[in-house]
């Protein structure tokens, strides 16, 4: 993805975040570029001053990434379920970074230890239990690879802290593309 277009996915998450927080109308995004017209999955990240504030996302998406960019902003400054009770202000808007993470397809594997620190994100299922730790997570915590998939086993998918390595537990990998800015600056 060229700076053009992630600049563009920035936008969109930027006047999305912005409008829903002031109570205002969302445009439509619409793009012609096949890239921003991909069907692919992406997460939508917010945090002020390094705070977390919000971060969903999809892994597929039926919807363009474009418009996939803007139902994951809306969604990541309204509906994370861990904010509830602390809902982003229209006062903060100005202290917010937007990163986004652009998705690779799922790739499911039976050797969950050969993933790449800081590469490789993680989706863990089991059951109707399921969690995932972006790529980008292995490198702010500065976790092991066991720690990487046994936290996302307990603190993500609620399941036990090796999970990970039962049979019984679908584990894939994904790469992302992941691009951001200062709220601000956008």
């Amino acid at each position: 993805m060229n700076d053009t277009q992630k600049q563009t996915l920035l936008k969109v998450a930027h006047d999305t975040v912005e409008a829903v927080i002031k109570g205002k109308p969302t445009k439509a995004p619409q793009s012609d570029d096949p890239e921003l017209n991909a069907h692919c999955g992406c997460f939508v990240t917010l945090k002020n001053h390094g705070r977390l504030r919000g971060c969903i996302g999809n892994f597929i998406s039926d919807s363009p990434l474009i418009e996939l960019v803007e139902d994951m902003a809306k969604a990541s400054a309204t509906s994370d379920p861990r904010f509830f009770a602390d809902q982003i202000s229209a006062r903060e808007l100005h202290q917010l970074d937007v990163e986004i993470s652009v998705l690779s397809p799922l790739q499911r594997t039976s050797e969950p230890l050969n993933l790449q620190l800081g590469v490789d994100g993680i989706y863990i299922k089991q059951g109707r239990a399921s969690g995932c730790f972006l790529p980008q997570v292995a490198t702010e915590t500065g976790w092991s690879k066991e720690e990487f998939l046994s936290y996302c086993s307990s603190q993500k998918a609620g399941l036990a802290p090796d999970a990970w390595k039962d049979p019984e537990t679908e584990v894939y990998l994904f790469t992302a593309d992941i691009f951001g800015a200062d709220f601000k600056d956008i």
